[in-house]
C-alpha cells in the first residue's frame, strides 16, 4: 500500500496556518559530568514552559531508522515528510541551493569546508578553527581566480558562512554520488574521492576530476594559516523530487539563516524568505508573512553547533536565547505548532547521534500530557511514544483538521 497516496485521498483543504521550528541537534543525554541533566533541562525556558502549560502533546522521534546516525539533510527531509531511505540528496546540492546557485542538469556539487592539516597532511581541525566569513571569502576568491576548468568542466566556487564553501562542476559527463574526502574525524589524513558506484564511466570521470581539483588547490592554500586545505562532502546531482505543494496542498515558506537549510527547503519547494539574521529577527518576519502562508519552517542553528563543539553550557544559553525570543512568535500562535530537533546532537559526543529527539506539539486537539517543561525526560513520558519523524508532518495536518475519515 503506497501510504502518501492513502494520505492525498484523505486530504480535506483548510485554511489553518502550521509552525515547525526546529531546534537543530536539540536532542541530547544526561551524563554525571552535567548533573544528569541535558542541556534543555539545565536550561531556563519559562517561555517554552508557558506553551507547555497551554497543553501539548510531547514524544520522541527517531530520524530515519532505530541506530542510524542521521546527517543534516535527512534530518530534515524527515520532519519535511519524505522518508529519508527514499530521498537521498547530496549535501553540495543542498549548500548550492542555499546559497542562491542556479544550478543546471547535470551539474554535480559537493559542500566543502576548510580545514587544518598539519605538515604530514594529517587533519588537526576539520572546521580551520570555523574560520570567519571574510577569510573564507577570501579563499575562495584565490581558488575562483586560479581554478576556472578542469579539462571540460567549468568549476564555480561559492563561500558560505565561517569555514564552509560550495563547488560546482558542470560539464559533460558527470555524475555523482562519490564518496567523501572528510575522514570525519580528526588525526586522519584527506580521504579520496570514489565513485559510490564502480561501473559508472560518469561518476568515474567525475571522481577524476575532484582528484585535479585538489592537486591545484592544495597548493595555493599551503602556506594559509589556518586553513590550509579542505575536505568535500556531498558530491553528487541535483535529484528530482515531489514538492511540498503537491503533496500537502500548503504555501510553505522557510525562514532560515544558514544556507544549507535555505537549500533544503528550496528543495522542496518551499519559498526562501531572506534577511533575518537572529531568531527574534525570524520570528519577527514570521509575524509580518503570516497571512502570505499555510507552513512555516523556521530554524534555529546555534543549538547543533555547540552541540558539536562538546560545549554544554553554551548549548543551554542558546537554548534560553530561543527562549527569550519565543515570546515575539506567540504574538500569533498559529493553529499546529510542532518544536522539535532534526537530529540530537549530545554535548558528550561532539556530533549527531541516533537518539531519538524530542518533540512537542501544539494544537487545540492535540491534548495535554500535563508535563511541567519540554525535555528529553518530560518527552519520554509523552502521548506522541517515538516515532518516525517522517510521519510528523501528518500529525500536525491531522492535528489541522486536514484529514477526512478513512474507511467505513
Amino acid at each position: 500500500m503506497n501510504l502518501d497516496a492513502v494520505y492525498s485521498k484523505l486530504l480535506v483543504k483548510t485554511d489553518a496556518k502550521m509552525a515547525l521550528i526546529v531546534l537543530d541537534g536539540v536532542g541530547d543525554i544526561a551524563t554525571k559530568e552535567n548533573g544528569e541533566m541535558t542541556p534543555l533541562e539545565a536550561a531556563r525556558t519559562p517561555n517554552l514552559d508557558s506553551l507547555v502549560a497551554m497543553g501539548c502533546a510531547q514524544g520522541r522521534m527517531i530520524p530515519v531508522a532505530p541506530g542510524i546516525t542521521p546527517g543534516s539533510g535527512p534530518g530534515h527531509l524527515g520532519l519535511f515528510g519524505y522518508d529519508p531511505l527514499e530521498y537521498e540528496v547530496g549535501r553540495g546540492v543542498i549548500e548550492a541551493l542555499g546559497l542562491g546557485m542556479d544550478l543546471k542538469a547535470g551539474d554535480v556539487c559537493a559542500r566543502a569546508n576548510f580545514c587544518t592539516v598539519d605538515k604530514n597532511g594529517i587533519i588537526t581541525d576539520r572546521r580551520a578553527g570555523r574560520i570567519a566569513t571574510k577569510l573564507c571569502e577570501e579563499l575562495c576568491s584565490l581558488l575562483s581566480s586560479k581554478i576556472k576548468k578542469i579539462g571540460d568542466v567549468e568549476v564555480i566556487i561559492m563561500a558560505g558562512k565561517e569555514h564552509r564553501f560550495v563547488v560546482v562542476f558542470r560539464g559533460p559527463g558527470l555524475e555523482g554520488p562519490l564518496t567523501d574526502s572528510d575522514p570525519n574525524r580528526e588525526g586522519l589524513p584527506i580521504e579520496t574521492v570514489k565513485p559510490t558506484n564502480p561501473n559508472s564511466a560518469k561518476q568515474k570521470k567525475m571522481a577524476k576530476v575532484v582528484a585535479e581539483f585538489y592537486k591545484k588547490a592544495l597548493p595555493l592554500l599551503a602556506n594559509k594559516s589556518p586553513a590550509n586545505a579542505f575536505l568535500m562532502r556531498g558530491i553528487a546531482h541535483q535529484p528530482e523530487i515531489p514538492q511540498f505543494s503537491d503533496r500537502y496542498g500548503m504555501r510553505a515558506a522557510a525562514i532560515a539563516v544558514y544556507p544549507m537549510y535555505k537549500g533544503l527547503a528550496q528543495l522542496v519547494g518551499m519559498k526562501k524568505i531572506e534577511g533575518p539574521q537572529t531568531i527574534s529577527e525570524q520570528f519577527e518576519r514570521y509575524i509580518a508573512e503570516y497571512d502570505n502562508f499555510d507552513y512555516f519552517f523556521i530554524h534555529f542553528k546555534y543549538t547543533d553547533k555547540y552541540g558539536e563543539d562538546g560545549n554544554f553550557e553554551a548549548k543551554k544559553k542558546a537554548i534560553e536565547e530561543f527562549d527569550a525570543a519565543l515570546p515575539i512568535f506567540m504574538k500569533k500562535m498559529p493553529d499546529v505548532v510542532a518544536i522539535t530537533g532534526d537530529h540530537s546532537t549530545p554535548a558528550p559526543i561532539k556530533g549527531h547521534s541516533w537518539h531519538p529527539q524530542p518533540v512537542l506539539l501544539y494544537s487545540k486537539y492535540s491534548g495535554s500530557d500535563k508535563l511541567q517543561r519540554f525535555t528529553e525526560t518530560g518527552a519520554n513520558q509523552g502521548s506522541l511514544g517515538i516515532f518516525e519523524s517522517k510521519y510528523l508532518i501528518r500529525l500536525m495536518m491531522a492535528n489541522a483538521r486536514m484529514f477526512n475519515k478513512f474507511g467505513a
